[in-house]
């Protein structure tokens, strides 16, 4: 097709969806509108940012021939007018339109997470984007204590990042064990045990309170002495700022940082204001179309009752979609994707895909552990299928399974062969 393509969103669905249509022989102009000041990265590295495996500038995407309009927030779109309406008070007209607005960090309602302006407290962050991370840098090159609330897949790279950097950390999470969606309660007792060893500690427990610094005494004029601190690093003696955790049980973490890691939701405002179909996420069809002429990918849409909040769906998407508009497939359709997670850096490592839970109907389950080299490896298998898998601490297997996995392909006879080096070739 030939016209005008809005992009609203200038994330990793985005890029990858602008990327393709034009490899595709899409002659369309496609514009991203990104409410962050840079052009777009991955996101799934941001962990690694932080503990400085990647430069920020090393963790860009293409975009092809897209055109970027960084700092651009869309502030409404009008769907019968085909008109978006920028944060800047300017109009931009559009033929097609695509929401690729993604997903907002899930704030906890704890008591002392804002400040008086209403803002996360001094000392708090959540961790969604580059801005982000490089807050946190600054701040952790002058801290000693950090708390983590949060278990799942961003709370444990992000705590791996920190005690990568030297600072003392410890988790605080809900669940039953750790990455409680993607891993089961064995490989999540190895998972804590090989946090233990970079120095994270872990505590099951619900956060229920932030404790801020004082202000200073009216009667005696001054705060505390709060002792030495970084030239660099943050005013640990402001008053306001987070100075520790109380948990539910009435233990009380020192902290001079504070992550909260607690997921994600749809990003969603847009399109409800819009009068687009809203559940939890953007509800599109197998087309990712949700009103004619609009569509929506990645972490903002909800296909068949499923939001998946990963990288693979939000790029498979981003392809059928590229395909239609390009018109290279007009006739392409998204009918979902398998859930696939994956952490990969230094000592600790895990993949996990699928159903992971044991007494389903016709499942069988093969399982290898070596407590000795901190290994986990578990197929859950349903006649000759594989449908899902958790490897932790040894992934050299992880390629052979996760393209068995997700081209449905049958099992050898002896599938234990899978989980060995040997059985990867």
């Amino acid at each position: 097709m030939t016209g005008r393509i809005a992009v609203v969103g200038a994330g990793m669905a985005a890029a990858r969806f602008a990327e393709r249509f034009h490899a595709l022989g899409g002659r369309g102009e496609v514009t991203l509108y990104g409410a962050e000041p840079g052009v777009p990265y991955n996101r799934v590295l941001l962990a690694d940012v932080l503990a400085g495996r990647y430069a920020a500038e090393a963790v860009g995407l293409p975009y092809g021939e897209g055109v970027v309009r960084a700092g651009g927030a869309v502030a409404g779109v009008d769907v019968g007018a085909r008109t978006l309406r920028l944060a800047d008070g300017s109009d931009a007209s559009y033929d097609e339109l695509v929401l690729a607005t993604g997903a907002e960090p899930v704030l906890p309602r704890v008591r002392g997470l804002r400040g008086a302006g209403g803002g996360l407290r001094d000392g708090v962050h959540a961790f969604r984007t580059l801005a982000d991370c490089r807050r946190l840098a600054g701040e952790a090159a002058g801290a000693e204590r950090a708390v983590v609330v949060g278990g799942g897949v961003l709370g444990v790279g992000v705590a791996r990042a920190l005690a990568a950097l030297g600072l003392s950390v410890r988790i605080v999470y809900r669940g039953p064990h750790l990455v409680e969606r993607q891993l089961d309660e064995q490989a999540g007792t190895m998972l804590r045990s090989g946090l233990a060893d970079l120095g994270v500690g872990t505590l099951r427990d619900a956060c229920g309170a932030l404790l801020p610094h004082p202000a200073p005494s009216r009667d005696r004029g001054s705060a505390p002495d709060p002792g030495p601190r970084s030239p660099d690093g943050p005013d640990q003696a402001r008053p306001g700022r987070v100075t520790g955790v109380e948990l539910a049980s009435g233990t009380v973490l020192d902290a001079d940082l504070v992550v909260v890691a607690c997921g994600v939701r749809p990003r969603t405002r847009l399109a409800r204001a819009a009068g687009l179909p809203v559940r939890t996420g953007i509800l599109v069809d197998d087309t990712l179309a949700c009103a004619p002429g609009v569509y929506a990918i990645g972490d903002c849409a909800e296909h068949r009752g499923v939001t998946h909040g990963l990288a693979g769906p939000a790029w498979a998407q981003a392809d059928v979609l590229a395909a239609r508009l390009s018109g290279a497939d007009p006739d392409a359709a998204y009918t979902g994707s398998r859930p696939y997670t994956r952490l990969t850096a230094g000592p600790l490592e895990y993949a996990a895909f699928g159903e992971t839970a044991e007494g389903g109907p016709g499942l069988d389950v093969l399982r290898l552990t070596d407590a000795t080299r901190g290994s986990y490896k578990k197929l859950v298998v349903r006649g000759d299928r594989l449908v899902g898998g958790i490897l932790l601490g040894d992934l050299a297997t992880v390629g052979a399974l996760s393209r068995a996995y997700q081209r449905d392909d049958p099992l050898p006879a002896d599938p234990l062969h899978l989980l060995t080096t040997q059985g990867a070739s």
